[in-house]
């Protein structure tokens, strides 16, 4: 059993205290996404914006509960509204890294009926 190494690893979303996913996991991640009948979407940031700390966040108020400070990253595109298969989103997760390495990139899904964003993990970490 691993013990989680809290030194220089930032935690991120559902999926932080597991090794990186491989191309095959995330693909069942998103074939469980599309079943669900969520819209997937890539969102990408930069390490020093990709983590919530004082020196990148405006606040405009105080801290509450549901605050969501630097919660938004650069999106990828569109969200993919109708996408059907995994190999789409994987090939533009793939472009992505291409054009973001040094990128922190999350794949997101979200609700088009409440119209909220229901899962998010990271697919790369830089």
């Amino acid at each position: 059993m691993k013990v989680w190494n809290p030194v220089n690893n930032k935690k991120f979303e559902t999926f932080s205290y597991l090794p990186p996913l491989t191309d095959t996991q995330i693909a069942k991640q998103v074939d469980m996404i599309i079943a669900k009948g969520l819209a997937p979407c890539l969102e990408f940031a930069a390490p020093e914006q990709g983590f919530l700390s004082n020196e990148n966040t405006v606040r405009f108020s105080g801290t509450a509960a549901g605050y969501y400070d630097n919660r938004y990253w650069t999106m990828w595109k569109l969200p993919m509204f109708g996408c059907t298969d995994a190999s789409q989103v994987l090939q533009e997760i793939g472009e992505c890294r291409r054009s973001y390495p040094q990128c922190y990139v999350r794949l997101a899904a979200f609700d088009s009926i409440k119209q909220v964003q229901v899962i998010s993990f990271l697919v790369q970490r830089p």
